[in-house]
């Protein structure tokens, strides 16, 4: 299947993907006939480029999917691609398209709006109970998950943190309709973040500037006309969660002054992964692959047991860097330390072709050709690799 590296022109991408003869996929559509909403309902999926039944992926589960889905997804394949420099893991996206918003995304009924609303209880049981566990039994997913919303969608974010924090892991509210029936959202925000604690939870908070002309931060909140009650919610808000830091909830909030409501969502993505995954990238420069020290290896390897750690399972360096590292070492003629990278391949990536190749390679090249044969031939049980084949016969005519 051809993977499309969205960056930022949605609309060149559309046009450019129908003047083509051949189809260009980014996912995949699935379907759920949920009990709880009396219904069938359709997800959108996305699976990481090089997609491993052998690995574990985080999941994003995003709301109003059918708008986001193509600008999220791009944005993970870039930030997760694996060049030393990843800001994020390679994640699974599950897109949920919402068929009556109003209903799915609103805690409460306002007839105002829509005689339909007021579903949030019944939908986020659908997600908790249904969706997740049919996208855990369908897919290798890791216990990381992650809820994204804009608008409504942000709301709902919300009330899923307030009400149900242990759902998610981070929660991503952009620019969220806090303002609903009456701020009724944001009443049970400000009791809940005084009272309760949110360890291990992260939450990025994105505010579009939504107010009149001559306005700014400061004199907006002195106004109380409803046509800025959407963006004075979502600052009195963020004012909540600065308010109450002993409560343990690692948070972030932004206001976008040269953004409004229906363009804030791509760049406040972007700005929440680099947030939310602040601890992820393990960064290197060339002065790197010049140490013939032990350090950067065990830099590495301190740095990985730190993520594993907060993204609450094991998550190991990349394996063609560190193979890319030990090949360096071995370059330099320094075997200890390539040894220590190769084996660091091997403990990690046991189900690896190449690992156990690479270390036949470092055999060589000390010299032990006996253990070479051993490492060469576990590498043909896992693949039979021509390449490692023909090293084994090579070694067996000497």
């Amino acid at each position: 299947m051809k993977r499309l590296f969205i960056i930022l022109l949605l609309s060149i991408i559309a046009t450019f993907a129908n003047a083509q003869s051949n189809k260009i996929e980014i996912g995949i559509f699935d379907t759920i006939n949920s009990k709880i909403l009396n219904e069938k309902r359709s997800i959108w999926i996305y699976k990481p480029d090089n997609f491993d039944l052998q690995k574990k992926y985080p999941v994003v589960y995003l709301l109003d999917g059918d708008w986001h889905f193509i600008s999220v997804v791009g944005m993970l394949q870039q930030l997760s691609y694996i060049n030393g420099n990843t800001i994020c893991p390679e994640m699974i996206v599950v897109g949920i398209p919402v068929k009556d918003r109003y209903r799915d995304l609103t805690p409460t009924c306002d007839s105002l709006y829509s005689k339909t609303s007021g579903g949030y209880n019944n939908f986020i049981s659908f997600v908790s109970k249904e969706l997740i566990s049919h996208i855990d039994s369908t897919y290798p997913t890791a216990p990381y998950k992650m809820l994204i919303g804009h608008s409504l969608g942000g709301l709902t974010v919300m009330n899923t943190l307030i009400r149900f924090p242990d759902m998610f892991n981070a929660y991503v509210a952009i620019d969220p309709s806090m303002w609903w029936n009456n701020q009724i959202s944001l009443k049970e925000a400000k009791k809940v973040f005084s009272s309760y604690t949110f360890e291990n939870k992260r939450l990025y908070l994105a505010i579009a500037n939504n107010m009149n002309k001559g306005m700014d931060t400061t004199s907006v909140r002195k106004d109380n006309t409803r046509n800025t009650l959407a963006i004075r919610s979502n600052l009195e808000l963020s004012d909540i969660l600065k308010a109450n830091t002993d409560n343990k909830l690692n948070f972030q909030t932004k206001y976008y002054s040269n953004e409004s409501h229906g363009s804030i969502p791509l760049i406040a993505t972007y700005d929440a992964l680099h947030f939310i995954f602040d601890y992820y990238n393990f960064p290197m420069d060339k002065s790197d692959y010049a140490d013939t020290t032990i350090a950067l290896a065990d830099r590495m390897k301190n740095h990985y047991i730190d993520v594993s750690k907060k993204m609450g399972y094991k998550i190991s360096p990349s394996e063609s860097i560190v193979n890319n590292l030990g090949y360096n070492a071995l370059y330099m003629n320094n075997f200890k330390l390539a040894e220590y990278f190769f084996k660091m391949n091997i403990e990690n990536y046991s189900n690896s072709n190449n690992a156990f190749d690479s270390m036949g390679d470092y055999y060589i090249a000390v010299g032990n050709n006996e253990q070479a044969i051993i490492m060469y031939k576990k590498a043909l049980s896992i693949f039979d690799n021509i390449e490692t084949r023909k090293k084994l016969e090579s070694i067996k005519k000497q």
